[in-house]
Formats: structure tokens, sequence, C-alpha cells
């Protein structure tokens, strides 16, 4: 991989893993759409660092409210009492689902999706799923009553939203469009549900990074692959941060329809492309 395909696949991550139009099936349809090489190890690692640490930059101070406030409520035998210990309990407990599918499926979605082996199959599925979940995005619009906050989520609101994001595994599903998705169907606010989706994903987008590390620490670092390296973990890590901003703002007084389109016209486009043999 070139240094300026690694910091246009950075610039794609890091729009992509906070948007709601899927980070995975970007990383994949887009060195499929330009005839690119397939991202390898090294760069997968470098954008996952990249997102990790853009969340945790951006939402610190929650992240570090939590962290004080489960052990503190553990120790007075009160976890549930602080609300910030019982969100940090919600995160652990909706993070259960996509650790499950992660650790049990990991390696066959892998080679299905990333490795080539679904072939133009997998690219059907990824362009069905931007379809599919930009449809039911539109019903959750229609339906939604956007008058829950983030302080009005529960446990039961955590697990739903949490097995969404386990369906995100399948590139094309999307982390962020699946669980704000489900967030709207539960009443949440638009905001609201960009909000608890991005800190529910602060253990997923760690999982990746630290699986993506494992297989480096394996494998090694190639020859002549640092600068790649770092051009994907500071591109994903800025761009990261700016989408994290971006969303958060603009779901305050507009709705999701801007992505909904986006993602079905974008699936439309992929399979037009198959269809006619131009891919």
């Amino acid at each position: 991989m070139s240094i300026w395909e690694a910091i246009v696949l950075g610039i794609v991550q890091g729009i992509t893993e906070f948007l709601p139009i899927s980070s995975s099936g970007h990383l994949i349809l887009v060195p499929w759409l330009f005839g690119w090489d397939k991202p390898g190890l090294t760069f997968n690692v470098g954008v996952h660092i990249g997102t990790f640490a853009a969340v945790i930059i951006f939402f610190r101070r929650d992240l570090f409210s939590m962290a004080v406030a489960l052990p503190k409520g553990i120790i007075n035998r009160e976890p549930f009492r602080d609300p910030m210990s019982l969100l940090a309990i919600i995160i652990i407990l909706g993070s259960i689902p996509a650790a499950i599918v992660g650790l049990t499926m990991a390696d066959q979605i892998e080679a299905f999706f990333h490795s080539g082996d679904g072939g133009n199959l997998a690219i059907v599925l990824i362009a069905g799923a931007l379809i599919a979940v930009g449809l039911l995005m539109y019903v959750a619009e229609r339906r939604a009553v956007h008058h829950r906050t983030i302080e009005d989520v529960g446990i039961r609101d955590g697990m739903i939203i949490g097995l969404a994001q386990a369906l995100a595994l399948i590139p094309g599903v999307s982390r962020s469009g699946s669980t704000i998705t489900a967030g709207l169907f539960l009443g949440l606010r638009r905001e609201s549900a960009a909000r608890f989706s991005f800190l529910l994903g602060v253990p997923a987008v760690l999982g990746a990074a630290v699986f993506e590390v494992r297989n480096l620490i394996v494998n090694g670092l190639p020859d002549g692959e640092a600068t790649v390296f770092a051009a994907g973990i500071l591109t994903s890590l800025v761009v990261g941060y700016i989408s994290i901003a971006f969303l958060l703002r603009f779901l305050v007084s507009h709705t999701t329809t801007i992505f909904i389109i986006y993602r079905v016209l974008f699936g439309i486009l992929v399979l037009s492309l198959l269809a006619t043999g131009l891919r």
C-alpha cells in the first residue's frame, strides 16, 4: 500500500467508523472500486488504534468519571446508585453480545469478507447490508418519538442496543448505524442515541485494536511499512475525532436522512457495477 492510499483509507476509516455508514464495509468497497490491493494487517492495526484513540480523547471526561464511579460504587455496595457507575455497568453488559460474536466468528468473517474468500458474494452482501440497515434506519426515524436522553438508558436498553452492535461485525451493517437505529426505536433523542453508541463502542473498538495488535505482534511489522502504519494511525485519529464532534452536533437539529440516502444509493451503485460487469 502506498502512503497516499493509506491516507485516503485512513480518512475513510475516520469518517465511517463513527458516521452510521459502515467503516468495515467501506474499507473493503473503496479498494474494490479503485482496484487497489486489500488493506493489509499493518494498516488495519493503525486505523483501529487511531479511531480508538479518537473516541478515548473525545470522551475522556465521561470515561474517567465512569472509571472512578464504578469501583467506588462496588466498594460501597451501591453500584447502581451513581449514574456514571450505572452507565459503566450498562456499557459492560451491552458489550457482551459483540464480544461473544467476535470471539466465535471473527475468523470466519475475516476470511469471507476481508481476505477475499467470499468473492463477489461478499460484495453483494455488503451492499445489501448497506441498503437494508438504511431502510431500517428510515423506519426508526418515522416511528421514533425522540423524548429520552442518555440518562434514561437502562440495562434492558443497553442489552438491546448491544445486540444491535453485535450485528455490526458483518461489513455494511455499521456499528454506529445499528446502535443508533436501535436507540431511535427505543425512543432516544438522536444525539443521545449517538453518544451512547460511541460510549458503548469503546470496548468494541478496543477489542478490535487489541485483536489486530496481537496479530501484528505474531507476524511482525513488515519492512518499509512504518510510514504506512503511522499514516493510518494519525489520519484515522484526527478525522475520527472530527467525525464524532460533527455527528453529535449535527444530530441535535438534523435527522439521519442524509445517511439513509447515502447508504441506499451507495449500495445500489455497488450492485449496479457488479450487475453490469464494470467491476
